[in-house]
C-alpha cells in the first residue's frame, strides 16, 4: 500500500511557475513508476507526465512538453512536477499516481494509487 500526498498548488498569473511535490509513504517507492494527471472542471482526467522507477525515462503530454518537467528523488520518496510558462488552460486539480511496476504509463487506469489532488489556478 502506498499513500500519496501532493503539495505546491496555488494561484499564479499566466507565464508564471509552480512546483508540485508528491510525497509517498512506504519503503518501496523506488520500485514504482509515477505519473501526474490533471482534471479541469467538466473535463475528464488527462495525462500530464510520467517517470520510470529510476527516472531514466520521462513522458509528457504534447500540451505540456517543453514547459513541464517531471523528476523524482527516491531517497526522499518524492516526485516533482516543475511547471513553467503556465497558461490559463493549465488550470486544474493535479493528481499524482503510482503503479507498482518499473515502467511508466500514460493511462490513468494503469495506476493503482492516487493522491487527493492539489489545485492549480492560472489567471490571464
Amino acid at each position: 500500500q502506498v499513500q500519496l500526498v501532493e503539495s505546491g498548488g496555488g494561484s499564479v498569473q499566466a507565464g508564471g511557475s509552480l512546483r508540485l511535490s508528491c510525497a509517498a509513504s512506504g519503503r518501496t517507492f523506488s520500485s514504482y513508476a509515477m505519473g501526474w494527471f490533471r482534471q479541469a472542471p467538466g473535463k475528464e482526467r488527462e495525462f500530464v507526465a510520467a517517470i520510470r522507477w529510476n527516472g531514466g525515462r520521462t513522458f509528457y503530454a504534447d500540451s505540456v512538453k517543453g514547459r513541464f518537467t517531471i523528476s523524482r528523488d527516491n531517497a526522499k520518496n518524492t516526485v516533482y512536477l516543475q511547471m513553467n510558462s503556465l497558461k490559463p488552460e493549465d488550470t486544474a486539480v493535479y493528481y499524482c499516481a503510482a503503479r507498482p511496476t518499473l515502467w511508466a504509463s500514460v493511462k490513468a487506469e494503469e495506476y493503482d494509487y492516487w493522491g487527493q489532488g492539489t489545485q492549480v489556478t492560472v489567471s490571464s
